[in-house]
């Protein structure tokens, strides 16, 4: 799912390429993509647009006579800029907004049509698809505190609570939390102070490197390749490879459609973490310890049974 970086990577190439541009027709692909009735997505046609921005991981497309589209891309949506009267034909176009030089594609992979967009009119019923997550980046560390030990969440799930905290997906919470050397299942309420600091600072030191990236790409070329896999990143997406700290082979825990990734020399004090499925699987044979788990590698290697 595109989260902050990749957020606000799409906001400033919208902005330019489309912003101040008039939308000349749009052509709807499929029918459960818009999830209002009024005011209709028709009402957007022949209007300027005369602003892009996000409100957690929902981009804004704001256009004249306070009507805003709002549009969630999920796990796997994506824009798509390309040449004028391109038709959304394939099975994966959702929508086409029509330019009069280009075409702006909402796409999204995969069997599981989750993206959504909302036509909504005026500023409070826009404010209503605001989630209340805090903005980190504008934070103190005392909001940043306050947030955080509201509910005693293990730390993955506080980071990626969107009620919480604005813009953090699965992604990023693994990057933050590698930067801060915490467990991704230590429990809130167990941080000490110096604690809290840490992921304060790796929250923002992370994902202001990340936005000013990102942003920077944006402003040279339109982000046709938005994911959560990138191989600069630490952790995430990279199981079994090298930690970029300490050369431990990166872990994962597995979990319906998601995933942890993290470094248990760095952030586990050694302690390989129980994934559910494997750790089911394989009982009391399951490594509890890095060394334990370089000794079954180094056996597999050697071909040992």
């Amino acid at each position: 799912m595109p989260e902050l970086p990749d957020v606000l990577a799409y906001v400033t190439g919208l902005e330019r390429l489309l912003g101040g541009r008039t939308i000349g027709s749009i052509q709807l692909r499929s029918p459960f993509l818009v999830r209002t009735f009024e005011p209709k997505l028709e009402t957007a046609v022949g209007r300027r647009l005369v602003g892009f921005h996000r409100i957690g991981k929902r981009i804004v497309w704001e256009l004249e006579g306070e009507l805003f589209l709002v549009i969630h891309l999920m796990i796997a949506g994506r824009f798509h800029w390309k040449k004028a009267g391109t038709k959304p034909s394939r099975k994966i176009d959702l929508a086409a907004f029509h330019f009069d030089d280009g075409t702006m594609l909402l796409t999204e992979a995969g069997s599981k049509k989750r993206a959504s967009l909302h036509v909504v009119a005026g500023a409070a019923g826009l404010a209503a698809h605001d989630p209340g997550g805090l903005e980190v980046l504008d934070a103190s560390l005392a909001d940043f505190t306050s947030v955080l030990m509201r509910h005693n969440h293990t730390l993955k799930r506080a980071l990626t609570d969107p009620r919480l905290f604005s813009g953090i997906g699965n992604a990023y919470s693994d990057e933050i939390l590698h930067a801060a050397r915490l467990s991704p299942v230590k429990w809130t309420t167990r941080l000490t102070p110096e604690e809290i600091t840490g992921l304060y600072q790796a929250t923002r030191a992370t994902l202001a490197d990340w936005c000013a990236r990102m942003q920077a790409e944006a402003h040279v070329a339109f982000p046709e390749k938005v994911t959560a896999f990138r191989p600069e990143m630490a952790v995430h997406g990279r199981f079994g490879k090298p930690c970029p700290v300490c050369a431990t082979a990166v872990q994962e825990i597995s979990y319906a459609s998601n995933e942890t990734n993290y470094c248990p020399r760095c952030q586990t004090g050694g302690k390989v973490l129980a994934d559910r499925q494997l750790s089911r699987m394989l009982k009391n044979d399951w490594p509890k310890t890095i060394e334990e788990l370089e000794a079954r590698l180094g056996a597999a290697d050697k071909g040992a049974p």
